[in-house]
């Protein structure tokens, strides 16, 4: 459950994820941030329901946390409604979705063979996303009170130049839930963006980019939930990212960013 008010000096919109009672879908969640984030749901007292593709680490998940699950690959229309179909059926009273699913590669544009990975990643990414949206709305829209929580990046706001498709998918998203959330005003449903810096998981295949720890980061992403995020869930360390053309920093930051890459 949520609630939903304004704060009166800015005209701030506060929104007040309840991390104790509500029931969440979190697709992608087998692993990095997506995991940690349903560890510490359920542990201040959600059911998280975690969705990925891989159904035997799925029931190890469940064995071992005594999470449900669902199997769902995001780049498949259909199988994003036969898991709409499982999760609602199962727990109709879902009032939160996490579209934490994504890829992220390299690639270099001089090499034709690249799209292959930028159809990949789009689908995922993007496609997944609004499909995902799609197949939870009329449900969450009939809640009295519920969240959708899209997952970005801060190379939404300034790329690394490695990852280029990627990087434009999650500025595809960031633009996507800005659009979603003024249409569902005076709705039931809440909408936050979650925009990670760089963090230390797996999804660059294990390589060292310097990111966040990833359980300090988790904690801070519950923090500013539970404080209340409006509508942005920013951690301090992918503020230079979020407001660097604010701030005249894009260009030196992007051109640090690749130079570290290499």
């Amino acid at each position: 459950m949520t609630a939903l008010w304004f704060d009166p000096p800015g005209r701030r919109i506060v929104v007040v994820m309840d991390t104790t009672n509500s029931t969440v879908f979190i697709p992608g969640a087998t692993s990095g941030i997506g995991l940690a984030l349903a560890l510490r749901l359920q542990a201040a007292g959600s059911t998280v329901v975690v969705g990925g593709r891989r159904q035997a680490l799925l029931d190890s998940l469940s064995e071992e946390h005594g999470f449900d699950t669902v199997q769902v690959n995001v780049a498949d229309a259909d199988s994003i409604r036969q898991a709409a179909d499982s999760v609602l059926g199962t727990h109709p009273e879902l009032d939160t979705l996490v579209t934490m699913s994504g890829i992220m590669r390299n690639e270099d544009l001089r090499d034709p063979g690249h799209m292959r990975d930028a159809i990949e990643t789009i689908q995922t990414n993007l496609v997944g996303t609004i499909r995902l949206i799609d197949a939870f709305l009329p449900h969450l829209l009939a809640r009295p009170a519920a969240t959708i929580m899209t997952v970005t990046s801060g190379l939404a706001f300034v790329p690394l130049t490695a990852t280029p498709t990627y990087n434009a998918t999650k500025a595809g998203v960031h633009s996507y839930t800005q659009a979603l959330r003024q249409q569902l005003v005076g709705t039931s449903v809440s909408v936050l963006e979650l925009a990670p810096p760089a963090v230390q998981t797996d999804l660059m295949g294990g390589e060292d980019f310097g990111g966040m720890p990833l359980a300090e980061f988790a904690d801070e992403v519950m923090s500013l939930i539970e404080s209340g995020a409006a509508p942005e869930i920013l951690v301090q360390n992918v503020q230079p990212l979020r407001w660097a053309e604010r701030d005249g920093t894009h260009q030196h930051i992007l051109e640090m960013m690749a130079n570290r890459a290499h």
